[in-house]
């Protein structure tokens, strides 16, 4: 699979897409390339020449991650386990962990591999942090690269509203001075990074089809000025400590709006490359849906109802209907309210229930994008009316991080 070859139009995936995998027995898993394709080339340029760190969260398919590395634009990964990182850095020179780490094991493989050291940075937002990875490590040995994560959600009314991702402590850019003055005082450690993910204006789309869109945009607007003043003044305090190699932020859904910030020297992106439902409901961008899962009709329960074997692939997050997998393909079906989608079936109703038999394809997309690949050993990928290669998953390849 190439993705750097030039996107084509816009089309309708279906036809080619069922011819291709119609022998296929379900539950099976599909990219559509031509879509991946198109939408990596959209995320470079709506980050306007800023570099895309690619998040493995959002694919968990090495391959794919591979590929994605090779498109001009996009450079270094965003993991999220420091296990899953050290496994990636066999591979790749540039991986930071998105997210703090007390894994020890893997803390000591690290810190007694050179090579290694020298590919991964670690995440940290406090002290503690500092204090026991270094009682892990040692004193000796190669320097440990570390990011500092500051918080980047909207607080209003004294901080007694919080909007956004409840991730790091550190808020003010006295709060990052703080803490970059802290891994300064340790010999072993180096400060290479400083990180901030704005989950409130990435991750919510700003145009839900509800009266609440207007709010949301409302709340962005607001979030991403506060921000683009607090984060440059953080950055400067950090640097007054210690330079930086690298600033990175936003998200798929605020690549815009985040690589606009002179402070910010790199983006993070993943979830657009496959387009999950998530993102559907957005003004800045429209990807192409690259990614589903397919599952076969087994029971027809009533002239109303055809019955898919499996298809409870919720999504993580705040419980709700928004969690739940959306059938896309026939059109006109839907989920049973009360039943939703469940572990061994799913019942479907709508327009074109009566043209479904038993052991007919039903198509799915999922919520959110990585998540996917942990239902699945392998993914088919698709390229116009063709298989063009079956790759294996993190799990498919014996990983499962978390």
């Amino acid at each position: 699979m190439t993705l750097t070859q030039r996107s084509g139009p816009a089309r309708t995936p279906w036809p080619d897409l069922l011819a291709a995998t119609e022998h296929l027995d379900p539950p099976f898993a599909v990219l559509d390339v031509a879509a991946l394709r198109t939408n990596a080339h959209q995320l470079v340029r709506r980050a306007a020449g800023k570099p895309i760190r690619v998040a493995s969260k959002s694919i968990r398919v090495r391959s794919v991650i591979r590929d994605a590395l090779e498109v001009p634009g996009m450079s270094g990964i965003l993991a999220y386990t420091l296990p899953e990182a050290l496994w990636l850095a066999e591979e790749h020179k540039d991986v930071v962990v998105g997210y703090p780490t007390m894994h020890r094991e893997a803390l000591r493989r690290l810190a007694k591999d050179e090579e290694l050291a020298s590919r991964v940075t670690l995440m940290v937002d406090s002290p503690r942090h500092l204090d026991l990875t270094a009682a892990i490590v040692g004193p000796d040995g190669p320097p440990i690269r570390i990011c500092l994560e500051l918080d980047v959600s909207l607080r209003l009314a004294g901080g007694r509203l919080h909007l956004g991702a409840r991730r790091s402590p550190v808020h003010s850019p006295e709060d990052a001075a703080a803490l970059a003055r802290a891994v300064a005082a340790h010999p072993r450690f180096q400060l290479v990074g400083l990180m901030g993910y704005e989950g409130q204006i990435a991750g919510i789309g700003d145009n839900q089809p509800h009266l609440s869109r207007f709010a949301v945009r409302a709340m962005q607007r607001r979030s991403a000025a506060e921000l683009a003043e607090r984060r440059a003044a953080a950055v400067a305090a950090v640097r007054s400590v210690a330079p930086l190699e690298f600033v990175n932020g936003g998200g798929t859904g605020s690549l815009e709006l985040t690589a606009a910030e002179p402070a910010v020297t790199e983006v993070a992106a993943g979830s657009g490359l496959l387009a999950p439902r998530l993102f559907d409901f957005y003004t800045r961008f429209h990807p192409q849906p690259a990614a589903y899962f397919v599952l076969s009709v087994v029971r027809r329960p009533s002239p109303q109802h055809a019955t898919v074997l499996g298809g409870g692939w919720i999504a993580s997050g705040a419980a709700g209907k928004d969690r739940l997998p959306t059938p896309v393909w026939p059109p006109g079906l839907s989920l049973v309210d009360q039943e939703g989608a469940g572990e061994v079936q799913t019942p479907l109703v709508g327009d074109r229930v009566d043209d479904l038999d038993i052991g007919d394809h039903v198509w799915f997309r999922h919520t959110k994008a990585g998540e996917l690949s942990e239902h699945v050993d392998e993914m088919v990928l698709v390229d116009g009316d063709r298989i063009v290669d079956v790759v294996p998953t993190y799990r498919g390849e014996g990983k499962t991080f978390l």
